[in-house]
């Protein structure tokens, strides 16, 4: 696979693996500022983030699985759990993660499509969730006093 050489391409792995982590401690600071300013009053921003943080979750799920093409039994025992939890899909949508049984090559091909690709629907759900920002008035993000004189 694509991620397994690993004696070249150290930095910007590391890098991309580093960044990952302070965006997710950005996004922490992020839903703690919106909690305790009651910013889960604006129930449609507030879902769009929910939805943003589970789409970042995803992102690195799929990302954290991809260098070492494969992962504890325990990690792929509660994804499996989880999903298997979805009524009606479930099963089908654990064999068409996984590949069928087992986190092979084609899993893992299939994970670093998801790991391109899901930032583009992040970007887009950002976009909405300004959006909805927006609506509620929330031009100021800063917080400054817009009136300096």
């Amino acid at each position: 696979h694509i991620c397994r050489d690993v004696n070249y391409g150290w930095l910007i792995r590391n890098i991309h693996a580093n960044g990952a982590s302070f965006f997710f401690i950005c996004l922490y600071l992020h839903i703690g500022r919106g909690l305790y300013y009651g910013s889960y009053l604006y129930k449609e921003t507030w879902n769009i983030g929910i939805i943003l943080l589970f789409l970042v979750m995803a992102t690195a799920f799929v990302g954290y699985v991809l260098p070492w093409g494969q992962m504890s039994f325990w990690g792929a025992t509660v994804i499996t759990n989880l999903l298997s939890a979805i009524p009606y899909i479930g099963n089908v949508l654990v064999q068409w993660i996984w590949g069928g049984f087992s986190v092979d090559n084609a899993t893992l091909t299939r994970f670093f499509a998801f790991h391109f690709l899901l930032p583009f629907m992040i970007a887009g759900a950002s976009i909405i969730h300004l959006l909805f920002l927006h609506q509620t008035g929330s031009n100021n993000p800063t917080g400054l006093n817009s009136d300096t004189d």
